[in-house]
């Protein structure tokens, strides 16, 4: 999409890698050695959404499933599989359990904020489902994915990790300073930078299209089936390191799964404020059910 060449997938090592003779494809082709076959099959008779893709694997999301409402598909991601794969045909998994919703133009904690389109934030004005990748702190990458409004898109923030955990340890192993403590299987992507680093996502995947890459997508979640989180599980809370931004630095744009051992930072209030409203919702489509039944057509 960007029209930029692609090349092997490569992570710059820093001088205290080159020091210790630690490389990415060392740790890709050791970790090989000992981990094959391990792919999930997709299992027989499951059910395809208008939202997978029409060609190949009937679990990959397709185009149609990003083009919504940034808010929309930040939730929508939720549950959703981020999958990673290297030149060698390793994948990597992960569960989406934590995402944050960057409006556009009007956002003003949005890197496209103003409406400015940059040689950086370029993707963001691409069509549904364009890659957003951008460094922090000059070492750490993030990962973002367009969805529908001008400039407007999803940081992918927490993942849970699925499956080849053993690349994973050794990919931030090899990003970590020597002597530095292991890192538990639940910390391995809970922080957008860590899965970045744990899939190996490079720089280079910024402006590719994640519904039709060959090395990086999202797909359902076989174990759970199509059906989305239940409202009471999604938790909104206010985004994470944008607290000079105003009124837009406690609006409650970051969702994540209730409970789940992988979010980044738990919001103890925005929990019981959401699980109260979930319940009110909840509570009125009920009323209402049982007024339909007794006859009500439901107009004033």
């Amino acid at each position: 999409m960007s029209g930029r060449k692609r090349t092997q997938i490569s992570v710059p090592e820093t001088e205290d890698q080159v020091k210790r003779g630690v490389s990415l494809r060392q740790v890709r082709s050791t970790v090989h050695d000992h981990e094959s076959g391990d792919v999930d099959d997709v299992k027989p008779g499951t059910v395809k959404s208008q939202y997978f893709s029409k060609e190949g694997d009937p679990e990959r999301l397709g185009e149609e499933f990003f083009n919504q409402p940034c808010i929309s598909l930040a939730k929508a991601f939720l549950g959703k599989v981020l999958v990673r794969r290297s030149a060698d045909g390793t994948e990597l998994r992960g569960r989406v359990v934590e995402t944050e919703a960057y409006l556009g133009g009007e956002d003003k904690a949005s890197h496209s904020a103003g409406g400015k389109c940059t040689e950086r934030n370029t993707a963001m004005f691409m069509k549904p489902g364009t890659i957003y990748v951008y460094p922090i702190y000059g070492i750490y990458l993030c990962m973002n994915v367009s969805s529908q409004g001008e400039g407007a898109a999803v940081l992918l923030r927490a993942l849970e990790p699925l499956h080849g955990l053993p690349l994973m340890k050794q990919l931030q192993t090899a990003r970590r300073r020597e002597g530095a403590r292991p890192l538990k299987d639940k910390e391995l992507c809970n922080g957008p930078s860590k899965l970045c680093q744990a899939l190996d996502i490079p720089h280079c995947f910024d402006r590719r299209d994640v519904a039709s890459d060959p090395e990086v997508w999202l797909e359902r979640d076989t174990q759970i089936g199509p059906q989305e989180p239940d409202l009471r599980e999604v938790v909104s809370a206010s985004r994470i390191g944008i607290d000079s931004h105003g009124e837009w630095a406690t609006k409650p744009l970051r969702f994540y799964l209730r409970g789940h051992h992988c979010v980044s930072v738990v919001n103890k209030q925005a929990e019981t404020q959401t699980h109260s409203l979930a319940n009110n919702v909840i509570s009125d489509f009920a009323s209402s059910s049982v007024d339909v039944c007794d006859g009500d057509t439901g107009q004033s």
